[in-house]
């Protein structure tokens, strides 16, 4: 796994964007995973500012809030759609999410791994990093093999949740990607910016590889880069 650390996140964002771009272009990507959450938003902008030509590319959602409308802004269909696949030109039926409904999300996420086998696997994965060191909804006690599925949320999720939507929400339930699609990518990036993540960074970077701390498992991904500010660090 390759760390790179920069002062504050404009900076790794702009160095995220740098390699992101590259990854991006390259002739045999195809798919691509990307996370919600404010962490990303200002990487996914530079990518667009950059006017690259992607609108080949699959995109898949990592995860969605279950129990939240499907009209709901912030939920991560909703925001994926306006700030990538928009934002960078992938034509709407490149574009594929999960229910955020809780009668239809385990089914959504069986089909959405169906399609991503279908295409041949993940060529890139964009995460961000949980304050429990979960990867998308894929919280502490995942295994490395572990497939899409409906999780009940760990406490600190939930209230991250309920920060995230200004208390309109507080969902304890998320539908996700599991371990073995998203360890699979041929390219894994994560960023992690700020103090409040600075537990979670060393538990990836230092701690036992295992369930404990999913992030962990990125140390045996063949080029896996986590992009982190000072503070993380």
């Amino acid at each position: 796994m390759h760390f790179h650390r920069l002062p504050i996140p404009a900076d790794a964002n702009h160095a995220a964007a740098k390699h992101l771009a590259s990854w991006l272009t390259a002739p045999t990507t195809r798919t691509v995973m990307v996370a919600a959450g404010n962490t990303p938003l200002a990487l996914y902008q530079l990518i667009a500012d950059r006017r690259l030509s992607l609108g080949h590319l699959h995109v898949f959602a990592l995860d969605e809030y279950v129990g939240v409308p499907l009209e709901e802004p912030r939920n991560c269909a909703n925001l994926l759609r306006h700030t990538v696949a928009e934002a960078w030109g992938i034509p709407p039926s490149q574009f594929h999410t999960v229910s955020s409904l809780e009668a239809d999300a385990e089914s959504s996420v069986r089909v959405h791994e169906s399609l991503i086998a279908a295409r041949g696997g993940l060529h890139v994965v964009i995460l961000g990093l949980g304050q429990n060191g979960h990867l998308g909804f894929n919280e502490p006690g995942s295994d490395a093999d572990s497939t899409g599925r409906l999780i009940e949320l760990d406490p600190i999720s939930t209230e991250a949740n309920r920060t995230w939507f200004a208390g309109k929400y507080a969902p304890h339930l998320g539908v996700t990607a599991g371990l073995r699609t998203v360890l699979a990518a041929r390219h894994a990036m994560i960023l992690a910016y700020g103090p409040h993540k600075r537990a979670a960074v060393k538990a990836m970077s230092e701690g036992p590889i295992g369930s404990d701390c999913p992030a962990s498992f990125l140390r045996l991904h063949p080029d896996a880069h986590a992009f982190l500010d000072r503070e993380a660090a």
